[in-house]
Formats: structure tokens, C-alpha cells, sequence
């Protein structure tokens, strides 16, 4: 049986019926809960609560979206602004969570959430297309098979799925250990690509401490059930940061492992990161200072902040420092309105002089609204 038609097979199941084993303990927003129906909420099943990262205005997109907890819980956050997008491959969990749109809707004060159906690994092609597509047009032969692939490599560049940067926040809960693992790659290739420069991720999935071995990987039970195709701790960091995201972290991380399953430990987290923007770095002359505790840090480009020293940063750099993710971080030195723009070509280490950053107020993230630190 292929990893696909077992996952789909075991969450149509979760469809139908209320399936325990697929999902670990969470705290919810008890007051975001209060508007769902209870087969929502019965029937949704993950490991995290990426939620709590949306932001009024946002656009949101929920992989793996099953029966639209999350995508009615961000809902009631983006306000009259924003929108909500989930995918999802099942029919059976589309169904569930479309049947309550209206309903929904009426509550929130508007239809902010749209379901659509399609793999969080090909995110430019719509499903619901393709079966129209394929009803019109069945495969009979070969030629027919060349023809459909060549429909498809169209579809993804006229009419994608999700478009090209078009996505404010990304979030998934418990399902990007579900891709086959030479998907992989491709499905965090498509999560960048549908990020907006400057937006975030924020994905609760399963990891295990050790890789896990290919008699456990060939176990449709455990792989449909969040375990064998979990990605290694430091394996699925890298796979963010080698797709061009930055600020990539562990945000959440539980103490105790939700399954030991042959000695290997799986546990809930959740990843946060950045897609930087794609305009050229300049320097404006701004700074940062490392606040501590330690005697330096590295970004993932290589570039080194020693502790309580002014260090020379890009002005693409100096806002991903100063932004919210760094706020325990990093003081931000802004640019002169007087200082000419240049290419920045600064070395790892670069050093700015207290000559070249008097006189400026300083942006310390930690103060209160109104200013006050003290």
C-alpha cells in the first residue's frame, strides 16, 4: 500500500469517526473553541496549536487543514482583512469541514475561511480541477497519460492552486510527517514559495531524536499514525534553513516525548521562521548589539554578533533583528537619514563605530508600549 492511499484511508476513518490515537493533548484557546461545532473540534487531529501565531490582516494558509479547527480558530483572528485558506487531499475531512461554512461564517461576521482540495506537497495544482478535468477526459492509454501530465504543468503555472508569494502566515499542525519522504523537500520548497518576503511559518509537527529505520518507515500503521515518518530534530530544521528561510527555530518544544516507540523518542514541536525579502541588501549604516548571555552568536548566513558590541548588519538583516521573533535579543541601531545607501558587501564581523551610530534612538523591542523601560 503507498504512504498516500494509507493516510488517506486512516483519515477518512478520522472522518467518520473519532480517532484517538492520531493526536496528542493540546491547549486551545478554550474562548476560540466556544463558536465551533463539537464534530469540529471531536474530529481534528494534531500535535500543536499554530494559531497562536496569527496576526489581525493576515492570510493565512492551514496544510493539511482536515476539519477546519485551526482554519476557524484563525478566522476569528485576521479579522475583517484577513483571510483563511485550508488544504487538504481528503475528501471526507473537505466535506466535514465545509459543512459548517455558513454557520461559521454567521458567527465570525463574515466567510474569511476557504477549503480547498490539493497535496501540501504541490501546491499549484487543484485537485478539484483535475477530477473535473479527468470526468471530461479519461486516461485510457499513454498518449492520454502524456497529454494529462502536460495539462497539469500548465494548470500550475496559469492557474496554481495557491499563488507565488501571496501567503502572510503558513501553519500546519501534525501533517508534514504524512509526505512521502522523497516529497520532502518539494513540499518545503512549496511552502516558500507561497510565502509572502517577510512572512512566517509556524508549523507543530512530530520529530524524533534518532533517524528513524526503514523497517518502521515500511509501517503503514505507524507512518498514517504521525510516527515513522517523522523528520530528525536537527534534520528538520536544516530542511527549512537549506529552502531559504531564516530565523528558523524551535518555538514550542515538549518535555516528555508523546510516543517511545523502539527506543526512539517522538515529540510535539513547533518551528517558526521567516522567508526573507527579496530585494538586494543594502547598508544604511544601521547596527545591532547582541544583548547576551553569550560571547557571540551566528545567524544562518554565516554572520557573527559578539555580545554588547555594535555590529554592522544589512538593512534586510537589521529588520528580521529587530522584528518581534528577536525581541529578547537584539537592540537595533537604525539608519541616519542623512547616510547614503551603498551595495552591502560587509564581512562577517564588521564592527560599527559609536562615530557612526550617535545620535540615534535606539530600538529596544523589550519596552513597554508606551515606551517606558523602566
Amino acid at each position: 500500500m503507498a504512504v498516500e492511499t494509507g493516510v488517506f484511508e486512516r483519515y477518512s476513518e478520522g472522518a467518520e469517526s473519532q480517532q484517538a490515537d492520531l493526536c496528542c493533548p493540546v491547549d486551545y484557546d478554550r474562548e476560540l473553541l466556544k463558536l465551533l461545532p463539537d464534530e469540529i473540534i471531536e474530529k481534528d487531529y494534531g500535535c500543536g496549536d499554530p494559531s497562536r501565531y496569527v496576526k489581525e490582516g493576515d492570510i493565512v494558509l492551514d496544510l493539511g487543514s482536515g476539519s477546519g479547527k485551526i482554519c476557524y480558530i484563525a478566522a476569528q483572528l485576521v479579522g475583517e482583512q484577513g483571510k483563511v485558506i485550508g488544504v487538504d487531499m481528503n475528501d471526507d475531512m473537505l466535506a466535514l469541514a465545509r459543512k459548517y461554512q455558513t454557520d461559521m461564517a454567521s458567527k465570525i461576521g463574515g466567510n474569511r475561511v476557504e477549503f480547498v482540495k490539493g497535496q501540501i506537497q504541490d501546491l499549484g495544482l487543484n485537485l478539484d480541477t483535475l477530477d473535473q478535468h479527468l470526468a471530461a477526459n479519461p486516461i485510457s492509454n499513454s498518449q492520454d497519460m502524456i497529454s494529462l501530465r502536460s495539462w497539469q504543468t500548465q494548470q500550475r503555472k496559469d492557474n496554481p492552486l495557491i499563488k507565488d508569494n501571496s501567503v502572510d502566515l503558513v501553519v500546519s499542525n501534525c501533517v508534514l510527517n504524512l509526505v512521502n519522504d522523497q516529497d520532502k523537500a518539494q513540499l518545503i520548497k512549496e511552502i516558500f514559495r507561497v510565502t509572502k518576503p517577510g512572512g512566517r511559518i509556524a508549523i507543530s509537527d512530530i520529530i524524533s531524536d534518532e533517524f528513524v529505520p526503514e523497517d518502521m518507515k515500511n509501517d503503514q500503521h505507524l507512518w498514517s499514525g504521525c510516527i515513522s515518518g517523522a523528520l530528525q530534530e536537527h534534520e528538520f530544521l536544516e530542511a527549512f534553513v537549506n529552502a531559504g528561510f531564516t530565523a528558523v527555530a524551535y518555538d514550542k518544544w515538549e518535555a516528555e516525548p508523546w510516543q517511545v516507540v523502539e527506543d526512539i523518542e517522538f515529540r510535539s514541536v513547533t518551528i517558526t521562521a521567516i522567508k526573507p525579502s527579496e530585494e538586494k541588501p543594502l547598508d544604511k549604516g544601521q547596527a545591532v548589539i547582541y544583548r547576551g548571555p553569550y560571547a557571540e552568536v551566528y545567524d544562518d548566513e554565516g554572520y557573527v554578533y559578539f555580545k554588547g558590541l555594535r555590529m554592522a548588519v544589512s538593512d534586510k538583516m537589521y529588520a528580521i533583528l529587530t522584528s518581534e521573533t528577536y525581541k529578547d535579543d537584539f537592540i537595533g541601531i537604525p539608519s541616519d537619514k542623512d547616510v547614503e545607501s551603498s551595495e552591502w558587501n560587509a564581512e562577517p564581523g564588521s564592527l560599527r563605530g559609536t562615530n557612526q551610530t550617535k545620535g540615534r534612538s535606539h530600538k529596544d523591542n523589550t519596552c513597554d508600549s508606551s515606551g517606558g523601560c523602566c
